[in-house]
């Protein structure tokens, strides 16, 4: 399985625990069309050694305390439903960007909206960051309900650069700050 880099979360339905070498099939399989059409970086298909390679490069980066790459798992089943990964900024190491994705089969079931709230609290209290910011194409309704749904603000738009299509598109930028401690 692998060391445990970080301890998991749990929600009333999920469990995000750290990514692991044997989540690379389950990775591979769900990674449709229909999900990476929305995001950058995972093209199609996405195949089982793609997936050994993102896993490998996201632990290398939990190791060095830059990254929390979370699986979400169903708690009952343990089926891998998706991914959320929060990772430092490489210009400001006190900003974080988180990246999500859910397998076509667990669309609108609510999943991201129960998750959110703990994985950005992990991402500000593991990764010690200032604020953590998210993307979405203006097209995907879906991701922008989310980002909106855990307390992220719009924060600009701007074209981000999408190996995975070979091409730039235009992106809404939405993010979250640190709530302050209290005195």
């Amino acid at each position: 399985m692998g060391t445990v880099l970080f301890q998991p979360l749990e929600t009333t339905r999920l469990l995000l625990r750290c990514v692991v070498a044997d989540d690379a099939a389950a990775t591979a399989m769900i990674m449709t069309p229909e999900v990476s059409r929305w995001l950058a970086n995972w093209p199609v298909p996405f195949t089982h050694e793609m997936a050994v390679a993102r896993i490998e490069a996201a632990r290398d980066r939990a190791r060095r305390g830059d990254a929390l790459p979370f699986t979400v798992t169903d708690k009952v089943k343990g089926d891998l439903i998706g991914w959320v990964m929060i990772y430092r900024s490489e210009e400001n190491p006190r900003r974080g960007s988180l990246g999500y994705w859910v397998g076509e089969k667990h669309h609108c079931k609510g999943y991201m909206r129960e998750l959110m709230p703990i994985a950005l609290a992990a991402g500000f209290d593991l990764l010690d960051l200032d604020a953590i910011e998210a993307a979405a194409q203006p097209e995907n309704a879906a991701s922008i309900a989310v980002m909106k749904g855990c307390g992220m603000k719009p924060a600009g738009e701007g074209m981000v650069y999408a190996p995975a299509r070979g091409r730039h598109e235009l992106c809404q930028f939405y993010e979250v700050q640190r709530s302050p401690t209290p005195a």
